[in-house]
């Protein structure tokens, strides 16, 4: 059994054995709180093998919050309904409210309710009219083809891709107004890594407090950081070989009088570009959804660790995920039982395809950097991303509460 898929059925138990049962505002769960989550990236790509998982709706999620977006059309658009359930809710509570307060003409002519022939009063010739909620069939299907309707109930706030691209700053401006300033994250991150890689401030938060109240749903994973260090001379060798030290031993064999031998191998590699460095993600998660969160959280920022290495040249070191409140619901025990039941297979690997990425992150005044994060955020494509030699379980069906 491959270890993130055993340390993940851990968890699991941990949570049968030892959580504590909560009533939350959208069901019963068993909880514990703060636990970690570790893997080694050499390992494998992190997407777990004890149930199959959907990887296009892992990609197309992360593309969506790196190219800064909020829109649930984008998603949609591209077969990904992580975030309806969301957003359906939000529709459903609005109309309901404004339902109560005698809005019902309002809301059919918004679009917002269908109309409904009840009956047919004969003696006075009138009909009788009800009216309904979209169902939720009905409300993807007018995101994708209402301009206005996507613009007005397909917006989920400032949620990840907002903050993440274009944290909004206020400020004073020299004339005594107020100015705004848009702070984008991701590429201070990619230039702090280029120019500055020991920085311990190298933090993207999705957590901004004066905004919470306008997101569709607070951050579940609300910050990461990232970490590196300088790969050692026989690390470096060993990436030039397929993972093998043996050309390390012969060259230090051979040079053992040399005080410096490192020192030459590192030329060497350098004349190849090996990487000098390595890079570790870690990200923290203030609520936990176990069963069917915590797997594609693993898988996303196990792909964004990757996608972030092979913009600055350096190599995915650890993955570790640092969790809060970590629950089960109650509806979800019977397919995590079947989950326990699982041996797992080997981890597969991932492949980036970076042909048709542009090569221009080099240094450069901090507006002219930003934009050319951009540009290359923009040109990543899904199919860019490939899993190869994945093998797993069957998907298990299990609930999702929003």
């Amino acid at each position: 059994m491959n270890k993130l898929d055993l340390d993940y059925q851990n968890l699991l138990k941990d949570i049968l054995e030892n959580g504590t049962k909560k009533q939350t505002r959208n069901g019963e769960v068993i909880s514990v709180f703060g636990r970690q989550i570790r893997h080694k990236m050499s390992d494998g790509f992190p997407l777990l093998t004890t149930k199959k998982l959907h990887w296009n709706s892992i990609v197309t999620e992360l593309l969506w919050f790196l190219n800064g977006r909020t829109d649930l059309r984008w998603l949609l658009e591209r077969g990904n309904t992580i975030w309806v359930g969301d957003a359906y809710k939000q529709y459903s509570t609005y109309v309901t409210e404004e339902w109560n307060m005698g809005g019902i003409n309002e809301l059919f002519e918004d679009g917002l309710l269908i109309e409904v022939e009840e009956s047919f009063d004969y003696e006075c010739e009138s009909r009788q009219i009800n009216y309904r909620k979209l169902t939720k069939e009905e409300f993807i299907d007018k995101i994708k083809t209402d301009d206005e309707f996507a613009e007005k109930y397909g917006e989920l706030g400032p949620i990840y891709g907002k903050q993440w691209r274009s944290w909004e700053q206020n400020s004073v401006a020299p004339w005594g107004g107020l100015a705004i300033n848009y702070i984008d994250q991701i590429a201070n991150l990619i230039n702090n890594l280029k120019t500055n890689p020991d920085d311990r401030g190298m933090i993207v938060s999705a957590w901004n407090v004066g905004e919470l109240d306008q997101m569709v749903l607070r951050p579940c994973h609300n910050f990461f950081q990232v970490y590196t260090r300088e790969l050692t001379a026989r690390e470096r060798i060993a990436l030039k070989s397929n993972g093998s030290t043996r050309l390390y031993d012969s060259i230090k064999e051979e040079n053992y009088l040399t005080i410096n031998a490192d020192d030459e191998i590192h030329k060497v590699c350098d004349e190849y570009n090996i990487p000098t460095r390595a890079i570790s993600l870690m990200w923290n998660q203030r609520s936990v959804d176990t069963p069917l969160g915590l797997p594609f959280n693993i898988a996303s920022y196990g792909l964004l660790l990757e996608i972030i290495a092979k913009i600055v040249n350096m190599v995915p070191d650890e993955l570790i995920g640092n969790l809060g409140d970590t629950h089960i619901y109650v509806n979800q025990i019977d397919g995590v039982r079947e989950q326990l039941t699982r041996e797992s297979y080997p981890l597969p690997t991932l492949r980036i395809n970076t042909e048709f990425w542009p090569t221009q992150t080099q240094e450069c005044g901090v507006g002219e950097f930003t934009n050319n994060i951009d540009f290359l955020i923009k040109e990543m494509r899904i199919e860019d991303f490939q899993i190869e030699n994945y093998q797993s379980h069957p998907a298990i069906k299990i609930p999702l509460s929003n």
